[in-house]
């Protein structure tokens, strides 16, 4: 108890400090971080752990280095990112009470968290031309997607990314902090961080709006255009047992873009139309946004892939036998 109340007096001093920023954890149950600390660390080491298995999956067998596999590894990566942007500050609150987080180390993880969540969007487009090409071009797959095309994708994936978010991140940084330092989240987020300036904001404001117009419509209605084209070529085939193995081999991707574009529109709408709910709210659905993604997605293609599932039972299998 003595570790927790100094650990809050120092929170409650820290609120002067210009260099620095503090968490909140999950409002009204403040008491009980120590309990909630045990589902989110179950999520967290469920995503590190299916992750990493796919991607050393993909890495180990040369029968997976396929564009559909690597596009998989691209966003096996990008998860993982994710959850190792949001793990260094929100394991600490809720173990120990650590709120306070520096000027520096905020910046760099909402430029991280923000990055790889574009990316994620990013992946997920280029699976839906990698699905399209699969389905409706079948015998120009391999020479459309060749490894060289793959690499040139996966670097325009990671400048848009970057270039996506580093004017959001140089525009906050310049404008002062004047006002309260305390967020409503126990992860750093610009829409969070931008209700503490006492400057105009006006010019942030509209290009978050672009960026997120850009990810939340752009990416949306291209993924839908290109199953608009694949559903129009898999009703042309004449075999019904085509249409469901066709179909089948979308699945996969279909939930992994509802995994992700549900809770980022449910976010964007409680931002937008319920700024005056309860904070708990806000919290629960910007956990379920960020966490949902790299929790689902190696479940996901674990159980619905078929080379993926037997590779990692494989390899669990070998560890399991060398441990013996």
């Amino acid at each position: 108890m003595k570790l927790r109340s100094s650990a809050s007096s120092a929170g409650t001093n820290s609120t002067q400090d210009p260099f620095s920023f503090l968490l909140t954890g999950i409002p009204g149950f403040e008491s009980a971080h120590v309990w909630i600390s045990i589902p989110f660390c179950c999520l967290y080491a469920i995503s590190m752990v299916g992750n990493a298995s796919i991607l050393a999956v993909i890495r180990t067998e040369p029968a997976l280095r396929q564009p559909m596999y690597l596009f998989l590894s691209m966003l096996a990566l990008t998860d993982l990112g994710l959850t190792l942007s949001t793990l260094p500050t929100v394991m600490p609150l809720l173990w120990f009470d650590i709120r306070k987080v520096s000027f520096e180390g905020c910046f760099a993880q909402f430029f991280f968290l923000h990055g790889f969540s574009f990316m994620e969007s990013s992946v997920l487009l280029a699976m839906s031309f990698d699905r399209y090409v699969a389905i409706c071009r079948p015998l120009h797959y391999a020479t459309v997607l060749t490894s060289k095309v793959i690499g040139g994708i996966g670097s325009a994936i990671l400048c848009r990314s970057v270039l996506a978010v580093l004017p959001s991140f140089l525009l906050l940084k310049r404008l002062p902090f004047c006002r309260s330092h305390l967020l409503s989240h126990s992860y750093c987020l610009h829409q969070d961080m931008i209700c503490l300036v006492c400057a105009d904001i006006r010019v942030n404001s509209w290009y978050a709006f672009a960026v997120a117009l850009l990810t939340i419509v752009m990416d949306p209605l291209l993924i839908v255009l290109s199953y608009t084209l694949i559903l129009r070529s898999i009703l042309g085939t004449a075999s019904w047992t085509e249409r469901l193995r066709a179909l089948n081999n979308c699945l996969s991707h279909v939930l992994a873009v509802l995994v992700l574009y549900v809770p980022m529109v449910g976010v964007s709408m409680t931002h937008r139309f319920a700024k005056h709910a309860s904070p708990l709210v806000h919290v629960i659905m910007a956990n379920v946004y960020l966490l949902a993604p790299p929790v689902m997605n190696p479940i996901i293609y674990s159980v619905k892939t078929k080379q993926i599932r037997q590779r990692i039972m494989h390899l669990f299998s070998q560890r399991n036998t060398l441990l013996r």
